[in-house]
């Protein structure tokens, strides 16, 4: 072999080494493109929108592994079912979904079988979003549908997973939605503000929504919201339907009273307490007694001294309701504390009064054992608001910038329902200059009537403080804690002075609230004007 034969080999060997050396070292394998594709039906059976349904089992394909998430909350089944199907996988992911049906059908009936956000695909988590089998245990399949929005009536958020019904107007009644379930269903799931039911039988219904706890299709007053539209609408039609849900002011009734010490009980109740008496008897002789409120709880306080009996009688009445409880009280209970009475110190706005609470209820006030002196030392009248039933007591005085306020409450000043009085209480707080607060001036355009509530909110949609007018537009709120403000507008429309829920049993909706869905900023020594569009 001729030597440049020998080096040309290894000349080309030397480089074929280096080259593809280097190629491993710079080279590396790719996964591709993440896979953002939901899965998709390859086929069923029975078909989608079959007639003449009568199996049993539905089998529906995929092109891909699936899993069933949520199904329990996301499938919506319309008519609904009794007993609701089984469905799988539920764990292990298959390219199959079997629906496996126990309830029998109704004949001439359209079903939907909606799975919401249920069907993901198993590497990725992709949902194929409002997936729906329908199939007609008869000749057809029913196409009708309306739609709408729906809303929370004074809250600014949308309640969601929204069941939304129709009733057959012929046979509905008024405790048609306490009892029986509807013809037709759907659901907002978390995040619709819209709705849209379909494949429906042409004919006259009732349209009504439930924020339902139970997921049970059934009212239930003292658990769930409720929306309704007053009149049956008649399908087909082309309007759209706007639903506000509502906590329904149902009548008062009391439950069975619970002991907590010797001196006080709790009094469970549902529907709207104001107004209501309870009275104690022990041998048909009333017992001098007090009720408040039970803050963040659906009950009543009721106080009274401690006594030796067998047996009390607990009488609850409001207007025409009535009921009397029969209970045995147990003597080895603890007897109630004694009164104390709590305020804070600290810094005071403008919008704010000095509010005093006390742990037992209120009897009287010595106005004459109050004090407020300003950091001169000189006294400021004051005037008292005694919310007995809240437990709750405001000292109301006209507050100026950049001032100390030395509340004194001497022995005395409050006695309780039990005669207990507080021991000296002193309150001291401050207020900041006005250049620390800032102003908002309100202008709405498109107010329908008056007169009208403006209500500013915080973040937790708690009141801040709130102007009624019964004829200007304009709204002047000064000396605002810095904050971003929420607005809502009531129309109230029965002019008490406050927001009111409405009432199914009477048809009655509540009033009309309207919001400012974007915060407004307020700063210090800001000036804000806002023009709203209603």
């Amino acid at each position: 072999m001729s030597k440049f034969r020998i080096y040309f080999i290894v000349c080309f060997t030397i480089f074929s080494f280096i080259t593809f050396s280097n190629c491993a070292k710079r080279g590396f394998i790719s996964g591709g493109p993440k896979d953002t594709i939901p899965p998709v039906m390859i086929g069923s059976n029975p078909k989608n929108h079959s007639i003449h349904f009568d199996k049993k089992q539905i089998t529906i394909d995929f092109d891909e592994f699936v899993k069933i998430k949520n199904v329990n909350q996301n499938l919506i089944i319309s008519p609904p079912m009794e007993h609701m199907p089984d469905v799988s996988p539920m764990g292990n992911a298959r390219k199959t979904v079997t629906i496996n049906l126990i309830d029998s059908l109704k004949p001439n009936t359209t079903y939907s079988f909606n799975f919401g956000d249920a069907i993901i695909d198993n590497n990725e988590g992709n949902v194929l979003k409002q997936f729906k089998y329908i199939f007609s245990t008869g000749d057809y399949i029913d196409s009708l549908k309306i739609a709408g929005t729906i809303k929370s009536a004074h809250q600014l958020k949308t309640d969601n997973f929204v069941n939304v019904m129709l009733y057959d107007a012929e046979t509905f009644k008024d405790s048609t939605i306490y009892k029986q379930k509807p013809l037709y269903v759907t659901n907002t799931l978390d995040s619709l503000t819209t709705f849209s039911i379909e494949n429906i039988r042409a004919g006259k219904y009732y349209l009504v929504a439930l924020k339902d706890k139970n997921n049970n299709f059934l009212f239930n007053p003292n658990e769930d919201k409720i929306a309704f539209i007053k009149e049956p609408i008649e399908i087909p039609t082309d309007k759209s339907f706007d639903l506000t849900l509502f906590k329904s002011d149902e009548k008062f009734e009391a439950a069975r009273p619970a002991q907590i010490t010797q001196n006080k009980w709790y009094v469970p109740y549902s529907g709207n307490p104001d107004d209501a008496k309870i009275e104690v008897k022990k041998d048909g002789k009333t017992i001098p007694s007090a009720y408040t409120y039970f803050p963040e709880k659906d009950s009543l306080q009721v106080w009274f001294p401690k006594i030796d009996a067998d047996s009390l009688h607990f009488v609850a009445t409001k207007g025409d309701y009535s009921k009397t409880f029969t209970v045995k009280p147990r003597p080895k209970m603890k007897e109630i504390d004694s009164l104390s009475v709590n305020g804070k110190s600290g810094t005071l706005d403008f919008l704010s009064d000095l509010l005093v609470e006390t742990t037992t209820p209120v009897k009287s006030i010595n106005k004459d054992l109050i004090t407020i002196l300003d950091k001169d030392s000189v006294a400021v009248p004051f005037t008292i608001e005694n919310k007995t039933k809240e437990q709750k007591i405001y000292l109301k005085f006209k507050k100026a910038e950049s001032d100390n306020y030395k509340a004194t409450l001497l022995p005395g000043a409050i006695t309780d329902f039990f005669d207990k009085a507080n021991d000296t209480i002193v309150l001291n707080n401050k207020t900041m200059a006005y250049t620390d607060y800032g102003n908002l001036t309100l202008t709405l355009h498109g107010l329908k009537r008056f007169p009208v509530i403006v209500e500013l909110l915080d973040e937790r949609e708690k009141v801040i403080t709130s102007q009624t007018s019964e004829s200007s537009n304009t709204f002047e709120f000064t000396l605002l804690p810095p904050r971003k403000y929420y607005i809502r507008v009531i129309y109230d429309d029965n002019k008490n002075g406050k927001w009111d829920t409405g009432y199914f049993w009477d048809r009655r909706q509540p009033e009309e609230t309207v919001y400012f869905p974007e915060a407004i900023d307020v700063r210090a020594n800001w000036d804000v004007k806002e023009q709203i569009s209603l």
